[in-house]
């Protein structure tokens, strides 16, 4: 793989009190950059700065209070990246409980949504297999994930949506606790709610069916299988508007004190041979199906917006035999075209690999949030 065909990249991170790293610099390689040590060494912290630069926000932890090293109260992350033949320095100043600031080039941003999609990336961890075992709420994460780095005004509905959700949520529980069924203030909630929730159902919609032929030709390539995957939408808001929804379960969500309609509630089905795939997959079906669901993400992702996403690989090849990690490092590096990061707890499996195969890339082992020397 040639620079030539990468049109972004991260040269350069500089961490200050990120989780384990009290502070440390890393140079990267433009390519593939293959970091290995022991379980709790710093690994996936590393992995998850760089997540944080492109999404505001950490991909594993929830809360940015989680994320400060032990014992300080804020943190700092720098970024140099080459962006479409330009130089690009990105740094986030944290604070946990306090507004986060973001600067592009020195410069503050106003909104911290206006950045979302400007550094594309994928995440990919072992953790993820609950995207297909737990609730809907991780799979329209994936969703909103993938849409709101592809589609600003996606994103804008989404916050606006989310904004209202909680004021009608709050409202709920106030005219729940009082007795009072007079619940007028819903019906302007109602109304804020219907426009933001129509473009997303007709965003998601519109995403399925430009992802669903990706998603399963790559399942295909690193399955070996002809099995046929798909994921399938779900949302009331298929048949019906969500005003109507909203009134006819309106007595409903006030006895709940909750608003149990709507966009916040749609899923995905993932199906094998249109079956569920929860119910009828093996392990290694489902750990194939989330690695070509994340893969194809990155192929939507590079489409919609004409940048290479960097590409973040947790600990994926645990447990796998030699053959398969060979075989899905030659897929990578085939079609994978932007940066790579990889994460491993063997020391030179990876690195062993891509040697034979004359791949450039870096390998570092991480020593308690250090660089090994």
């Amino acid at each position: 793989m040639e620079n030539a065909f990468l049109s972004m990249w991260l040269n350069q991170l500089i961490l200050t009190n990120y989780k384990n790293y009290e502070w440390e610099e890393f140079n990267f390689n433009p390519v593939i950059n293959c970091f290995t040590g022991l379980n709790g060494m710093g690994k996936t912290n590393l992995l998850d700065a760089i997540y944080y630069l492109s999404m505001t926000k950490s991909y594993i932890s929830t809360n940015d209070s989680l994320v400060s090293r032990f014992n300080t109260d804020y943190f700092r992350l720098e970024g140099h990246y080459s962006r479409l033949e330009q130089n690009e320095k990105i740094v986030a100043k944290v604070q946990p409980n306090k507004a986060k600031v973001f600067e592009v080039n020195l410069n503050p941003l106003n909104k911290l949504s206006e950045h979302i999609g400007f550094l594309p990336v994928v995440f990919i961890a072992p953790d993820d297999i609950s995207i297909i075992m737990e609730g809907s709420e991780l799979r329209r994460k994936f969703l909103d994930n993938t849409l709101a780095q592809t589609n600003t005004t996606y994103l804008s509905h989404l916050l606006h949506y989310n904004r209202v959700l909680h004021q009608r949520n709050a409202y709920l529980k106030q005219i729940g606790s009082e007795k009072n069924t007079d619940a007028i203030l819903l019906d302007i909630y109602d109304e804020q709610l219907e426009k933001p929730a129509a473009y997303i159902h007709h965003a998601r919609t519109e995403f399925l069916k430009l992802f669903n032929p990706v998603f399963n030709e790559i399942y295909q390539k690193i399955s070996n299988d002809k099995e046929t995957v798909g994921v399938e939408y779900q949302s009331k808001l298929d048949s019906d508007s969500l005003l109507s929804l909203l009134a006819l379960n309106k007595k409903r969500d006030i006895f709940l004190q909750r608003t149990s309609v709507g966009i916040h509630k749609d899923d995905l089905l993932f199906t094998l041979e249109e079956n569920p795939l929860k119910k009828y997959a093996s392990q290694g079906q489902r750990k194939s199906f989330l690695l070509a669901l994340k893969l194809a993400q990155f192929i939507y992702l590079k489409n919609c917006i004409g940048i290479n996403p960097i590409l973040l690989l947790d600990d994926i090849f645990d447990k796998l035999d030699p053959f398969r990690v060979q075989s899905l490092i030659n897929h990578l590096i085939t079609n994978f075209k932007g940066q790579i990061f990889i994460s491993d707890t063997h020391n030179h499996r990876i690195p062993g690999m891509l040697t034979d195969l004359g791949v450039s890339h870096l390998h570092k082992e991480i020593i308690d949030g250090k660089w090994k020397k």
